[in-house]
């Protein structure tokens, strides 16, 4: 089923716990994703299969896999915890897929680990569903991210504020070493563990980065980093997403979104916008984003200065002359996001005001986000469209004004109307997991075991950048009722 390569589980036994899954009582399948089977090299039928749930759900360890629960600490909201470790996850293994990329395998939810503290370890279905469903958006709208292989249910129930129904998600990434990775090894002054996980991950994810004298794999690594996690934080607002929970154990070492917890997308335009019930002082709102991944890159900086340079002042120097570059790789990377969304296929001196300008107008206005950009390319093809993009505005006077200074920019670009029009499409979606929409379709799933809505809505997101009228619905804004909206981690 799984050909396993496992190369974490071969690391010093101080990097992991062995963990068992935990039993489901009948488990049932819910979803299989084929088209990442496939890419695995995993067949498909066999994880649909009776044999195959039971492998989903945690009843059966398959052939070659070395299940594990990993150690990690991390700041949570900006306090240092210093263990915590995969709690209500077990990774199976490693495979290597058909594009010749290493990938872990792991399941959520499936039972207690050493690093589970209080926790059950369970996962409940509503979590699971929103992980699937937003993880697969992310990844098909070309979003670094992890990705949802399999989901079922377990046949037992999960306590929570209410006994619902338990679930596993069989989750794929790239690889599940975080920051907080490395901060457990550091508050533990473990050096050799430090440099063998820094090498490691080095080797793993940023091949081509090989270093070599001053400063080693660490310096090396913590550049790669700060330019992956600057050009992913950029893509999040590009497409209106709001993490919800920033902290650095959620942060991954190979530049992908990681935990789906407290995730929400924008509706109106709000850099202050927070979804997370546990984000009370807005620390992880949707434009503090960037200003938090340059913390978290902080912290991998502190974790790793000993290997770094045997002179302290010299490794903070190293360090920071890498932590400082994040704000200019994040302000090219966004003004590349921002220009794609605006039909500039080149880069003036101008630009970075006039798309500023924009995101002014947007929030006073209370306009919504992927709407506003979604109308706004076929108004880059076609004046007379300007009017359905001013009716998004509360003042449909501030759109024009700000267009006249746009469409003075375009005529400086060589694309053609239709050409810079399909091309702005192809960066702003016309669907996104609107909030309301998924909450229906966990809603339909949870209390009535009705999973019509989330098949409808996951196949919608797959196509998130084609027009779908026959589902025109799922694009529309929600009322007010969804201003308060709040999401809750699934623990």
């Amino acid at each position: 089923m799984f050909a396993f390569d496992n190369t974490y589980a071969r690391l010093p036994a101080r990097f992991f716990e062995r963990a068992t899954p935990a039993s489901a009582p009948a488990p049932r399948l819910i979803k299989v994703n084929r088209p990442l089977a496939e890419l695995l090299g995993v067949d498909a039928e066999a994880l649909a299969s009776p044999g195959g749930v039971e492998v989903l759900a945690g009843n059966v360890v398959p052939p070659g896999a070395d299940a594990i629960a990993l150690a990690y600490a991390g700041h949570q909201f900006g306090q240092f915890v210093p263990r915590l470790g995969d709690g209500r996850a077990i990774l199976l293994g490693e495979v290597v897929g058909k594009d010749g990329l290493r990938r872990d395998v792991q399941l959520k939810g499936a039972g207690r680990t050493p690093f589970s503290r209080g926790g059950d370890g369970r996962a409940a279905l509503g979590p699971v569903l929103r992980e699937y469903l937003v993880s697969e958006a992310m990844a098909a709208l070309g979003v670094p991210t992890t990705r949802a292989l399999a989901a079922v249910t377990t046949g037992s129930p999960v306590a929570r504020e209410e006994l619902l129904p338990g679930a596993v998600l069989t989750r794929v990434a790239a690889s599940h070493i975080r920051v907080g990775t490395f901060e457990y090894f550091a508050a533990k002054d473990d050096r050799e563990a430090l440099s063998t996980l820094a090498s490691y991950a080095l080797a793993r994810h940023y091949p081509g980065a090989r270093a070599s004298g001053e400063g080693s794999d660490a310096l090396a690594l913590l550049a790669c980093v700060v330019d992956a996690q600057a050009s992913l934080v950029a893509r999040w607002l590009g497409v209106g997403f709001v993490h919800g929970v920033m902290n650095t154990d959620n942060t991954s070492i190979s530049g992908e979104t990681i935990d789906y917890g407290p995730c929400a997308f924008l509706d109106t335009y709000d850099p202050r916008k927070r979804f997370s019930s546990i984000d009370r002082g807005g620390r992880y709102a949707f434009g503090n984003q960037p200003r938090i991944a340059q913390w978290n890159l902080a912290r991998l900086g502190e974790a790793v200065l000993p290997l770094i340079h045997d002179d302290e002042d010299e490794a903070v120097r190293l360090a920071t002359a890498e932590l400082e570059r994040f704000p200019s790789v994040f302000e090219a990377a966004y003004g590349r996001v921002l220009r794609a969304k605006l039909g500039l296929a080149r880069e003036e001196g101008g630009d970075a005001a006039l798309a500023a300008d924009l995101l002014e107008r947007l929030a006073s206005g209370h306009v919504d986000f992927t709407l506003f950009f979604r109308r706004l390319a076929a108004s880059a093809a076609d004046a007379s469209a300007d009017a359905a993009v001013a009716s998004l505005f509360a003042e449909p006077g501030a759109f024009h004004a700000w267009a006249e200074t746009w469409r003075a920019r375009l005529a400086r670009e060589e694309t053609t109307p239709e050409a810079r029009r399909a091309s702005m499409e192809r960066v702003s979606p016309a669907f996104v997991p609107r909030n309301q929409r998924v909450e229906e379709a966990l809603a339909a799933a949870v209390l009535n075991g009705d999973y019509g809505p989330f098949e409808t809505l996951l196949d919608v997101l797959s196509r998130p950048y084609d027009d779908q009228p026959a589902h025109a619905h799922l694009a529309e804004p929600p009322g007010p009722a969804m201003d308060d909206y709040r999401t809750f981690c699934g623990t």
